[in-house]
């Protein structure tokens, strides 16, 4: 049934695309060409996209991509055109008019080139919009600036609005269906999710963010880390002459009160850059768990429900500068200091019964209240040399990031009996101490050679040193009101890891096809150590990571690409540490130190379409795992469940997805996104029961209107379907978003209101199941949020994307 119904989709979007390329068939044609490069380096730009419109009445014709030496080749039928260029962190160019007829049917337009430094904006006779979503072949780019569900978020808000990517309640990122996906700030690691995962990111302010790429089966060129793919987060950051920025304020409900700007001044050879961002939020996050235990004689049933309110203030400043010693040697240095404080209180609530729902024995109360503290900086710099050979160049990166989390816990339990009576033997006051440290030191060199006209080979070395300490204490009240340490919860666990890498990549293009071969090199070295019981378990292994592209341009607005790269996913601290959280008595979770690694082959095969009134893009992939590590939940006789990540045998994933953008009016864009996927999931080396073959589907509708001038509504309709897990399934969830926003004080301005989560309805519900247990759960936010935001812009256009006609 699932394989009708994937080559039924499958038939379904060819028939639909085909019939668009063939009506612009049967006319007289012509081309135009040329050569998209930057102003101040003389680089070519790849993936610039380039869009042809009709000049009587600006109608979008066809579009086109640069290819890695930056040049294109576009037909189009005779008529009057001119083009617009658009590159990520550039101003848009519009190209002269010109026209194509039997006498003139080769145009080219020669070197366009880019430049990021601003006119004014009184010199600038059309503004081309910026798009929200630019498809390439190997990556996909959204700038999230023009998104208004994304307005006084957090990086893990944007993440959950962007196509191929879905995030739980709790903040977990997956993309096309997978956790397995690295994340990346400005291309490198950052502290902010390596020591805390995707978590971390909640702390990361929506107005810091320029655009998030999404790179789905990475080149040699990227650690080999993710084996979903790459999302790499790109912070804001200007080079204009003068002095130009933004400045953001934020109210909303549940509390959400924040402040942040974004300021550049650049004058002649140095450039200044300055983000600031204070944050306060208190999200409110409800729970429930309905769980049977089958005993021999009895049957166990417990309710339970979880509340919490988590007060979090967050300041985060990063400052930095850029000396341009000529136009061929940059130096940027910066630095990021963020300190979070978090006050969380939790109440948690269990019913006991015993056989039926009509019997209670015990009501037990649990109180939570921690005090945590997180610190985090980042040193980064960075060296560009660009050499006179077009295309040549070396780029050196060298960062030092730190971490803390010092975290202060006191657990207060009490218990009745049906009757009222105190149940003593449950009532207990705990006090946990977890302090979290991390170092880690980053070098890189990358150096790209062109090779002949359109080639070029690269070569890049990466080495990274990593070191992190859990210094972890939890004491137990005695009846006289003296702490004692639990024994086996008081240690110390160091991890160090040590990860070399070399990698190599030719490509060049021979007409319609360009093609791209790389190997990676990596030695990895991984140590933990339990202190306090002088436990070591040391890790080592070399493993290579060959990729291979190719891209085969049917026409200038056609494409395909068929990819293929090897991943890995290493277990991480929180993997591997063995502490068990105590904030919930009933429900344990630790990592495992006998985890392995996971490895995976990844392919895929792309295809992209610009036509009159939008872009299609559309990719069939699969990706065998061996070891997957997937979380397995044991519930023992009391009822008492504990969770911890284990190595599965492996796992055939296998999916298709679409994602299309149209504009059917002026005043109509909708960006559509689906992604079905199949996996089969074989854990049959931990229980024989431990298969699950499941097939879900995901999607995404966004439509923004313009019918009134300055206004925008946004409205987004989500949906997820049910998915089979090794041990249960997960119900569907269905949730809507819609935001409005209105410019001021010429264009200066933008005020923007939207509800995230209209009608509440955004919980994950899950069903798992064992040999002895049966369990329903809910999670999520008890309440909708709602967010007015205020932008003023200085010496900055709104859409920052500006270009000339020339007559």
């Amino acid at each position: 049934m699932l394989r009708v119904r994937f080559s039924a989709i499958f038939t379904l979007l060819i028939l639909g695309i085909c019939p668009l390329s063939v009506l612009a068939q049967g006319q007289e044609r012509g081309s135009v060409t040329g050569i998209i490069l930057d102003m101040e380096t003389g680089n070519p730009l790849d993936y610039a996209t380039i869009s042809a419109f009709r000049q009587r009445d600006s109608l979008l014709i066809s579009g086109a991509i640069s290819d890695a030496s930056g040049s294109f080749d576009m037909e189009l039928p005779y008529d009057f055109y001119y083009l617009v260029v658009e590159f990520i962190g550039y101003e848009a160019l519009s190209t002269r008019f010109f026209e194509l007829n039997s006498q003139q049917d080769k145009i080219d337009l020669g070197t366009l080139s880019l430049s990021s430094t601003s006119q004014d904006l009184d010199e600038v006779v059309v503004q081309a919009e910026k798009s929200s979503m630019e498809l390439a072949l190997d990556k996909k780019i959204f700038n999230v600036g023009k998104d208004l569900g994304n307005a006084g978020g957090t990086a893990v808000d944007i993440l959950g609005n962007i196509p191929s990517i879905t995030v739980d309640v709790e903040g977990n990122v997956k993309l096309r269906g997978s956790s397995n996906v690295r994340i990346l700030v400005d291309g490198k690691p950052s502290g902010m999710v390596s020591f805390r995962g995707s978590a971390g990111l909640r702390q990361l302010q929506s107005n810091q963010i320029e655009r998030v790429e999404v790179i789905t089966n990475p080149s040699a060129r990227y650690e080999a880390e993710g084996m979903a793919g790459i999302i790499n987060i790109v912070l804001k950051k200007e080079r204009r002459q003068g002095i130009n920025g933004s400045f953001e304020f934020l109210g909303g409900y549940r509390p959400n009160y924040g402040l942040g700007t974004v300021l550049n001044y650049r004058k002649n050879k140095l450039n200044f850059f300055l983000n600031y961002s204070l944050a306060y939020r208190v999200p409110y996050n409800y729970s429930t768990l309905d769980q049977e235990v089958y005993n021999s004689d009895t049957t166990l049933i417990s309710l339970q429900t979880s509340e919490s309110d988590t007060k979090t203030l967050a300041n985060t400043i990063r400052v930095g500068a850029d000396y341009f010693f000529d136009e061929e040697n940059i130096l940027t240095a910066s630095y990021q200091y963020r300190r979070t404080d978090v006050r969380r209180l939790r109440y948690l609530v269990y019913r006991d019964f015993v056989n039926n729902r009509n019997n209670l024995v015990t009501t037990t109360n649990r109180m939570q209240d921690e005090d945590e503290h997180g610190p985090y900086s980042e040193l980064a710099v960075t060296y560009k040399k660009n050499y006179k050979k077009k295309g040549q160049e070396l780029l050196i990166d060298a960062r030092f990031l730190t971490y803390d989390e010092l975290s202060d816990q006191i657990y207060t339990q009490s218990s009745i009996f049906a009757d009222g009576s105190p149940n003593v033997r449950d009532n207990q006051v705990q006090n946990s101490f977890n302090d979290e440290f991390e170092r880690q030191y980053i070098l890189q060199a990358d150096y790209v050679h062109p090779i002949g006209k359109e080639g070029k080979f690269e070569l890049g070395l990466r080495s990274s040193i990593r070191d992190m300490k859990n210094d972890y204490l939890v004491s137990e009240q005695d009846e006289n009101g003296v702490f004692n340490p639990i024994p086996e919860l008081d240690n110390i666990f160091i991890y160090e890891e040590n990860i070399h890498a070399i990698y190599g990549i030719i490509g060049n293009k021979s007409k319609r096809l360009t093609y791209q071969a790389g190997l990676r090199a990596e030695i990895t070295d991984v140590t933990t150590i339990l202190e306090e019981t002088n436990e070591e378990n040391p890790r080592n292994y070399s493993n290579l990571f060959p990729s291979v592209h190719f891209t085969y341009n049917i026409t200038p607005s056609h494409a395909l690409q068929l990819s293929y790269s090897r991943r890995v996913r290493r277990p991480v601290y929180r993997d591997l540490s063995p502490y068990i959280t105590f904030s919930d008595s009933r429900n344990f979770f630790s990592g495992n130190p006998d985890l392995e690694p996971e490895f995976a082959n990844s392919f895929d095969l792309g295809y992209i379409h610009y036509f009159d009134l939008g872009s299609i893009s559309s990719s069939v992939y699969y990706r065998h795992t061996i070891d997957k590590i997937l979380g397995i939940r044991t519930v023992d006789d009391r009822g008492f469940s504990s969770l911890r990540p284990e190595n599965l045998a492996t796992e055939d994933a296998y999916g298709l997805e679409v994602i299309a953008s149209i504009s059917p009016y002026k005043w109509w864009k909708s960006d559509w996104n689906i992604n079905f996927f199949k996996a089969q999931t074989d854990g049959s080396n931990l229980d024989e029961d431990y298969i699950a073959d499941t097939y879900s589907w995901f999607t995404r509708l966004t439509s923004r209107f313009n019918v009134v001038p300055g206004s925008d509504l946004q409205i987004r309709l989500n949906y997820e379907a049910p998915q089979e897990l090794p041990q249960g399934r997960s119900k569907s969830r269905t949730f809507a978003d819609i935001s409005f926003s209105k410019d001021l004080w010429e264009e200066k301005g933008t005020v923007t209101l939207n509800v995230i989560d209209i009608f509440n309805s955004s919980f994950r519900r899950t069903i798992i199941e064992g040999p002895a247990f049966y369990s329903v759960g809910e999670f999520g936010r008890k309440a909708r949020q709602i967010n007015l935001t205020l932008v003023f812009r200085l010496n900055q256009a709104k859409n920052n994307r500006k270009g000339l006609l020339d007559g």
